[in-house]
């Protein structure tokens, strides 16, 4: 009696295995946050829509309390930048995604001047609308 050989593979393991590195990448990509540390002031505030970000990822300035502005695109996020790479780098996200959220995430110890200087950068960069990032309060303040 002669066998002759079986040419299958087994695909439930790997099915398996991706099914918990989705799993793995759903939980971890959330949780990834830009490298520039901020003390956010504290507000009571609505969180953007789900939809919103899940669809375009927003465009964010962290400006920190002695001024820097750095960009979460480009080559080096962790860079200062200057207005003016500032300006030319927003304009040219929005007249790709016109859509793209632009957010601003400014330090507690910034004066109100200076965050007002960096909205009218993104704003003279063609941003109609120009959220600010904040921490929520604690729960037994709010």
């Amino acid at each position: 009696m002669k066998r002759r050989l079986v040419n299958e593979i087994n695909v439930v393991p790997y099915i398996d295995v991706m099914l918990v590195l989705l799993v793995i990448f759903m939980i971890t990509a959330p949780l990834l946050t830009q490298g520039i540390r901020v003390d956010l002031p504290r507000l009571a505030a609505e969180p953007l829509p789900q939809e919103l970000i899940r669809d375009n990822r927003p465009l964010v300035l962290t400006v920190d309390g002695q001024g820097r502005m750095y960009l979460n695109i480009g080559e080096d996020p962790e860079e200062a930048l200057t207005s003016p790479v500032v300006v030319a780098r927003t304009a040219a996200v929005l007249t790709r995604k016109p859509e793209t959220p632009v957010l601003v995430r400014a330090s507690e110890q910034l004066p109100y001047g200076d965050v007002v200087t960096v909205m009218g950068l993104l704003t003279r960069a063609g941003a109609g609308k120009v959220g600010l990032v904040t921490r929520p309060l604690p729960a037994e303040e709010g």
